[in-house]
């Protein structure tokens, strides 16, 4: 038997900005749910860190000067990976690293990855596969020469092309099969749900981490998934239950919402989230000894 020694956490920096219609207690509750997110991750939180400005800053986010400040900060304490609670755009990325030399994600990068270790089916996979390529498009930099190799070939480059221009062409492709694979899978939906046109049906939604799976296994004595961490669920289930004597109902689960979700990821979820557009009834399900329970209200509404 060979034992493995498990590898060590990534050290992180979480950094967030108050501007805005945020009070400096809402953007901390966010760097709390970002600490949350990191966690899932696999990453180990060692600073949170709130700047309060009137705007964020096009070339660093944060404003130059608050950024070198952060430079020494990670040079002092071993730091591997800075995560922004706000989408950066690909200039503030390349400054960023530039400037920290280190691995830099924003918070749509940070819950793209936590939905890769997450999938398990097919759809979920090709979901977010086709979410993962539609937000690296616009953040393609020369590192990217892998998916030239493995999607290139004849006819793929033309006179005077860029490396980044053929990985261009080569996402894009990509992106077409997921998006037709997709397609290929809501069809099948389609037909599964034709054939529970005879029944109510009833769906779950809510904040991740609400109970949602706690309280379908609950009612319909199951044994999905359940667990006190965030985005645990990203398949839609369904189970049957009678709500009275010869009334059965179906209710299923659903991926959970967070706040500032990449646009991406819920275009790419159209075919799971098809669930709650066919259900008879939706039932919110809410944490409410959450002290922003009403915000979450607000998000998935």
């Amino acid at each position: 038997m060979i034992t493995l020694a498990p590898q060590p956490k990534e050290r992180a920096i979480l950094i967030a900005l108050a501007f805005g219609e945020y009070t400096k207690e809402q953007v901390e509750e966010h760097l709390d749910e970002l600490e949350l997110l990191t966690d899932t991750a696999g990453a180990l939180t060692v600073f949170k860190i709130m700047q309060e400005r009137y705007r964020h800053d096009p070339a660093f986010y944060i404003g130059k000067g608050k950024a070198e400040e952060i430079a020494q900060l990670i040079e002092l304490n071993d730091i591997q990976l800075i995560i922004f609670d706000d989408d950066l755009n690909p200039t503030q990325v390349r400054n960023l690293e530039k400037l920290f030399e280190r691995k830099i994600l924003d918070r749509s990068g940070l819950i793209l990855d936590i939905f890769a270790s997450h999938a398990k089916t097919r759809e979920a996979k090709t979901q977010v596969e086709l979410a993962q390529l539609q937000y690296m498009l616009p953040r393609l930099t020369r590192a990217w020469t892998h998916l030239s190799k493995q999607y290139g070939g004849i006819g793929t480059k033309g006179p005077g092309d860029t490396q980044i221009e053929t990985d261009r062409r080569a996402i894009r492709t990509r992106i077409s099969k997921l998006k037709e694979n997709l397609r290929k899978i809501e069809s099948q939906h389609t037909t599964r749900s034709a054939s529970r046109k005879d029944f109510l049906t009833a769906t779950l939604v809510g904040y991740t981490n609400a109970g949602k799976s706690t309280l379908l296994n609950r009612l319909t004595s199951s044994d999905v998934l359940a667990e006190d961490k965030l985005f645990a669920t990203l398949d839609s289930t369904t189970r049957s239950f009678e709500l009275s004597k010869g009334k059965t109902i179906l209710l299923s689960d659903t991926v959970g919402f967070i706040r500032k979700l990449p646009h991406n990821l819920v275009a790419s979820f159209k075919t799971t989230l098809n669930v709650v557009r066919d259900a008879d009834i939706i039932i919110h399900v809410i944490d409410v000894t959450h002290d922003f329970y009403e915000d979450h209200i607000r998000v998935v509404e």
